[in-house]
C-alpha cells in the first residue's frame, strides 16, 4: 500500500461517521445515502493531492462532503428542494427550554426536521453542522461565509425556529 492509499485509508476511518451523517441529512435513510456516501469518498480520493493543510483535515472532508451532497441533490432535483433527515435528540436542544415542554418526546424529531426542512439551503447547510456540533470557525471555513456571519445566522435560524414553534404554526 503507497503512502496515498495508507493517508486515505485513515482519513475515512476517522471521518466516517461526520461523512455518512451529511449522507443521512441530505438522502436519509435510502439507497441514494449509499450512492452519495461512496461519491463523497470518490471526490476525497480524487482531492487528497491538493489538500494544503490550510485548514483542519476534518473540516476539508466536511466541505467535500457537503459540496458533493449539494452536487448530488442538485442532480435530483434542479432547484435544491431537499430535506434534512434527524435521527437523535440534538434537534430538540434548538427549539430552546420553552418549546421543550410543549412538545412531547416522540414528536421533536419530526418537528425540528419539518421545520429544517423550510430553511434555504444554506442555512440547512449551517444547522447541519451546528447538530453534528461544529466550531463556528470550521462552519464559516465548510460554508464559505465569515464566522461572525455563521453566529448572526445560527442566532437567527434558531430564533427563527422557536418562534414558529412558540407560535403555534405546528400541530404537535
Amino acid at each position: 500500500m503507497n503512502s496515498k492509499d495508507k493517508h486515505y485509508k485513515e482519513i475515512i476511518e476517522e471521518n466516517q461517521a461526520r461523512i455518512r451523517s451529511v449522507c443521512r441529512y441530505y438522502a436519509g435513510a435510502s439507497q441514494d445515502s449509499e450512492d452519495l456516501y461512496q461519491e463523497i469518498l470518490i471526490n476525497i480520493w480524487r482531492g487528497l493531492e491538493k489538500f494544503r493543510g490550510e485548514s483542519q483535515l476534518s473540516t476539508w472532508v466536511y466541505r467535500i462532503a457537503v459540496n458533493t451532497a449539494l452536487t448530488f441533490v442538485n442532480k435530483k432535483n434542479k432547484y435544491l428542494n431537499f430535506n434534512t433527515y434527524l435521527d437523535d435528540g440534538k434537534a430538540a436542544s434548538l427549539m430552546g427550554d420553552d418549546a421543550e415542554a410543549k412538545v412531547s418526546e416522540d414528536k421533536k424529531l419530526d418537528l425540528m426536521a419539518d421545520l429544517i426542512n423550510e430553511l434555504s439551503v444554506v442555512d440547512k447547510i449551517i444547522m447541519s453542522l451546528v447538530l453534528e456540533e461544529l466550531s463556528t470557525k470550521e462552519i464559516a471555513e465548510i460554508v464559505g461565509i465569515t464566522e461572525t456571519n455563521v453566529r448572526v445566522k445560527i442566532h437567527r435560524i434558531k430564533e427563527e425556529l422557536r418562534e414558529k414553534v412558540k407560535g403555534g404554526q405546528y400541530d404537535i
